[in-house]
């Protein structure tokens, strides 16, 4: 593979990594003076709405119906769904940097998901299946997430849907270049507006500074650079490739909870963090770490000519 190609899949990854880690804070900002749907509907929307115009202005064309449908679809499971439970979750104080060692889970239903799309797997792979799930269960068993299970199965669905989309994703047409991105962010924010429209939300009061500014950095950083990226990957890798980010978002996601925003995690949750990221690394890298065993047929020296 030549430089010029490995280069964009070094920054894509990188975003992933880091900007994504992020997020988790910066929603844990936003959400103190913004509802979490409305908060969402608007991060996604206006960054739709910049995007598309910049798109259009450009002379970029709308996309054929069919991959205009797909991207929109893709929109509701991975943004709409996927990343309205998290907010919907850290608005009921489930501290930043859990909420990202729950959504490191999505390789693991990347998984499974793969293998009902088809997609061979191993058994190394089952088995950080494995362990991953009993590092969920000792996440859920104690500390913060103990006395909230509902927040707990709010991530997790976001997880499974953000883990399907990505797994469906890779098998389906989409628009090229960052139209794929516009739509989503433009159907996935109507989705939570008219989510937050329903569940009743209100601004009582207008949002602190930090939260517009938390906003603008999920809207710019989080969805307008990230999720092209995202979307860049998942057209040109594997779905475990493109859903690494999980193993390194929560250390990012943790060490900024903990520095900024005072956030502790009890032992067993720091063991849990590890047990997780351990088993997604398995599945993720499994595949290149304990490469099958070539056999080699012996050769039959009466059939040689």
């Amino acid at each position: 593979m030549r430089f010029r190609q490995v280069l964009p899949l070094i920054g894509a990854l990188f975003s992933l990594y880091i900007i994504w880690g992020s997020t988790y804070f910066a929603i844990a900002i936003g959400v103190q003076s913004w509802p979490p749907l409305m908060m969402a509907g608007v991060r996604f929307f206006s960054a739709g709405v910049v995007l598309m115009l910049w798109l259009m202005l450009t002379g970029h064309k709308l996309p054929p119906r069919r991959q205009l449908l797909n991207a929109a679809l893709l929109g509701v499971l991975l943004l709409a769904v996927g990343n309205g439970a998290v907010t919907v979750a850290e608005h009921q104080h489930v501290p930043s940097g859990i909420a990202a060692v729950m959504v490191a889970t999505v390789p693991l239903f990347a998984l499974c998901f793969s293998r009902l799309f088809g997609i061979a797997t191993r058994k190394i792979e089952w088995l950080g299946i494995a362990i991953g799930l009993a590092g969920i269960i000792l996440l859920n068993s104690g500390g913060s997430l103990s006395g909230n299970p509902w927040a707990a199965l709010l991530i997790l669905i976001g997880s499974m849907s953000w883990a399907f989309g990505s797994v469906y994703g890779s098998r389906i047409a989409l628009p090229s270049g960052m139209m794929a991105g516009a739509i989503e962010m433009l159907t996935a924010g109507i989705v939570l507006l008219a989510a937050s429209l329903i569940a009743g939300e209100k601004m009582t009061t207008l949002p602190t500074l930090s939260g517009f500014l938390a906003v603008g950095y999920l809207a710019v950083f989080g969805s307008i650079i990230a999720i092209n990226a995202y979307m860049y990957l998942i057209r040109n890798v594997t779905p475990a490739i493109a859903t690494s980010y999980a193993y390194v978002n929560p250390v990012v996601a943790v060490l900024l909870g903990t520095t900024f925003a005072g956030e502790m995690l009890s032992g067993m949750e720091w063991m849990a963090l590890a047990i997780i990221i351990f088993a997604v690394v398995l599945v993720t890298l499994g595949k290149y770490l304990f490469s099958p065993r070539v056999v080699t047929a012996p050769c039959d020296s009466s059939k040689s000519s």
